[in-house]
Parts: structure tokens; sequence; C-alpha cells
């Protein structure tokens, strides 16, 4: 049996009917929050097609928006039906799951409920993923071969430290190693880029090997701060 007093179950009653009220009339006033509008009517464009998604974030996002608000008062007003049905049967204030009372305090604080709590369907935050990312984990995931002995060629990481050449969005506090400076933010920045030993990079000959050629870049000077260079490298050209 319910454990409602006549008072309560018409004070709840009326509350559900307030509600319907107020979610049906927000819904009139802001016109289905704007989705009667096409996405043309608020970005003034034709079509977004020739567009980069960044040109029309904002719009988009409010878009988005307006699309949640409405399906969570939609998502309201079924239950508050389901409560009302629920009243004309003369089952409401029973938990549909287990048949006890509710407690008339939740349904106070939750007029449309028709659970208890601890049958209450969604109480918990699924710690669900979306099943992408167990194809994407780790970075670079199937492609990345750097823990492989047997490949030693071009790989994904390779791929993406060529496209993060041109910038990216983080900042030194995001880096791999954070604490660095913005010459620093891509991953192994410290990392021979076209050569494998230091002395490739300053040293170098055309494909006869007659034409020799020396460069006394960062590389070198760096060779011979770490007391690896040999200062008799410090010819001319012309002795090359």
């Amino acid at each position: 049996m319910r454990n409602l007093t006549e008072q309560q179950l018409l004070k709840l009653h009326k509350r559900l009917l307030e509600d319907r009220r107020d979610i049906e009339q927000r819904i009139s006033d802001h016109e289905h929050y704007g989705l009667g509008d096409s996405f043309k009517d608020s970005t003034g464009e034709l079509s977004p097609i020739d567009n980069h998604p960044g040109d029309v974030a904002t719009e988009l996002y409010e878009r988005e928006k307006d699309i949640a608000l409405h399906e969570q008062e939609e998502l309201h007003l079924v239950r508050i039906e389901a409560a009302l049905n629920a009243i004309h049967k003369e089952q409401y204030g029973l938990c549909q799951t287990c048949g006890q009372p509710i407690p008339y305090e939740r349904l106070e604080a939750m007029p449309d409920t028709l659970y208890c709590v601890e049958h209450a369907p969604r109480q918990f935050v699924s710690d669900a993923r979306p099943v992408e990312e167990q194809y994407l984990s780790p970075p670079f995931g199937r492609t990345s071969m750097d823990e492989r002995e047997d490949y030693n060629g071009f790989d994904g990481e390779d791929a993406w430290q060529i496209v993060e050449q041109w910038g990216n969005s983080d900042s030194p506090a995001m880096a791999e190693h954070p604490g660095g400076d913005y010459d620093q933010l891509s991953i192994e920045a410290d990392e021979n880029d076209g050569f494998v030993e230091p002395l490739e990079s300053f040293l170098a000959t055309d494909i006869t090997g007659n034409h020799k050629a020396f460069y006394r870049n960062s590389h070198y000077r760096n060779y011979c701060d770490t007391g690896e260079g040999d200062l008799t490298l410090e010819f001319s050209d012309d002795d090359l």
C-alpha cells in the first residue's frame, strides 16, 4: 500500500501539473530552443561544406546546446506524464521495480520519480568509454613501431612528428617533458633529425665522394662542448 496521505497525493499531483505547464511554456517561448530555424539562418551561409569547422564553431556549439536542452525538457515531460498516469492507475508512490512504497521525502524532491533509491535507473555514472579509444590507445597505437627491434623504418609517430613541426596548441606546460621552452614541445624534440650521429650533421659529401662540405652548426658546437668533438676539425674549407 502507498504511504501517502490524500493531502500529500494532491500536493504532488499539483506539482506535476505545474511542472508540465512550465516546461511546455519554456519550449513554446524559446521556439523549441531555436531548433525550428535551419543552421543556415544562424550562420548566414548557404552551406557549411566549403568552410572549415572552426569558422562556424560558435554556431555549432549553440545548436548542440539547444538540442541537448530540448531533449532534456522532452525527457522531463515523458517522466511527468508517466507519473501522472501512475496516479490515474493508483500506482503512484510505489516503486515499479520492487513494489515497495517510495518515501514521501523522495517524492517531494522528485515528484516525477517512479522508483525507490535502490532501484532508481541511471544512478551510477558509467565508466564505459567509446570502443574507438581501445583502437587508438596507446598514442599512435598500431602504427608505433618504437618497441619493435625488427623495425626501424617510418612509422605513425614519425608521421605525427612531421605534422607537429607546423605547430599545435600546446604550451611548455603540456609538453612531453614539462618545463622546457617552445622549441622543445614536439615529441622527442631532442631526437636527431635526419642523422644518427652528430658528426653526420656537419660533415657531408656528394654522391661521388669528391665534393666535401663542413658546416659549423649548433650540432658541431654541442659536439665540441660535450667533449666529443675533435678540434683538429677546425680547418678551412680549402683543406677539404
